[in-house]
């Protein structure tokens, strides 16, 4: 029995994770769920948007499973992800894009795996005002060799075990080069550890024009932390968008999967929001713990239900009058 903290989160949060708990638990998967509180609604009830309650219980089980949470925009609490990610220093952030059976987009066969190192650069938020006036605003980024390597690394053994051929990085080296040199440096070096993984290098702009161009191109790709933010979405809007894109936060001792989308307060209890990204998560995390044939029954029923395209939410169907809820259902009968 593996010992989850599970995390509904806010706004959609709650309905979108009530139909994966209910499918991960039909997929024959042996989990304990602890659920504890965070985001917004724990801001509310507690005073603090991560209770200590809520600390505890993953510090115990090193395993978390979250819903989306609200993080205000320019004020209040930094961003819950990001603490968490530091607390458990749950260094990389994966994020595969694939191309679905059933969901139109520009590109066909899209398979593109982002690997983002998760505790360093900009995200740091050693941030300042320069004036009394607070006109003048500063922020620096943290780039470590250590910090570098390791997630370059990362990338590497993850194409090796998922059969990937190539790991490409991306970097702002040209104009950035303490920084993203750094990170460059480090990637070369681990590179030529792995003779067998093709090693490709782009600059981040560059990068961006050939993803949307030509993405059959990229396989594994591998950047600091901000830029591998934006690539994520970026590759999500290849395959159709966040509703379908799942994350994984992996340290060395603890890992925390979620759907990567927000919160979306203006949908929260009408039964609509599509619950597929954070299947997904589902699916990865099953994967991380051992369970291997329940994740691929549990995907295989999930790629079903979205290829035929009847019983899924409206944002995958306008014609569809499908819920969370039924679709969470139309995947646990396909599960049977």
């Amino acid at each position: 029995m593996h010992n989850v903290t599970l995390i509904k989160g806010d706004g959609i949060g709650p309905s979108i994770m009530d139909a994966a708990v209910a499918v991960i638990n039909a997929s024959g998967a042996k989990i304990n769920w602890i659920e504890a509180e965070a985001g917004m609604s724990a801001f509310e009830k507690t005073g603090t948007p991560l209770p200590d309650a809520t600390m505890q219980s993953i510090a115990e089980t090193r395993l978390a499973f979250k819903g989306p949470l609200t993080t205000m925009v320019g004020e209040g609490f930094r961003s819950i992800n990001v603490e968490l990610r530091k607390q458990y220093d749950l260094y990389a952030n994966v994020r595969p894009a694939k191309s679905w059976n059933g969901v139109k987009t520009r590109f066909e066969d899209v398979d593109i795996v982002i690997v983002r190192e998760n505790t360093e650069g900009l995200y740091v938020g050693l941030e300042h005002y320069l004036t009394p006036q607070k006109d003048i605003a500063e922020s620096l980024a943290v780039v470590t060799y250590a910090g570098s390597k390791r997630i370059v690394e990362y990338a590497f053994k993850y194409a090796i075990d998922n059969n990937r051929k190539k790991v490409t990085v991306c970097h702002k080296a040209n104009i950035l080069k303490y920084t993203q040199g750094l990170f460059l440096r480090a990637a070369r070096e681990v590179a030529a550890k792995f003779p067998n993984i093709e090693f490709d290098e782009k600059i981040i702009d560059a990068a961006c024009m050939h993803m949307v161009m030509k993405p059959e191109q990229f396989d594994v790709v591998v950047t600091t932390n901000m830029f591998g933010d934006i690539l994520s979405d970026l590759t999500a809007g290849l395959v159709g968008g966040l509703g379908l894109i799942p994350g994984a936060n992996i340290g060395e001792t603890a890992a925390l999967f979620e759907a990567v989308h927000g919160s979306a307060p203006d949908i929260a209890g009408k039964n609509i929001a599509n619950p597929t990204a954070v299947m997904m998560a589902g699916v990865m995390m099953l994967n991380h713990i051992g369970e291997h044939e329940a994740a691929t029954r549990m995907q295989n029923a999930i790629e079903k239900v979205v290829k035929e395209g009847i019983y899924v939410t409206p944002d995958l169907n306008p014609a569809s009058k499908t819920g969370t809820y039924e679709m969470g259902q139309a995947i646990i009968a396909a599960m049977a």
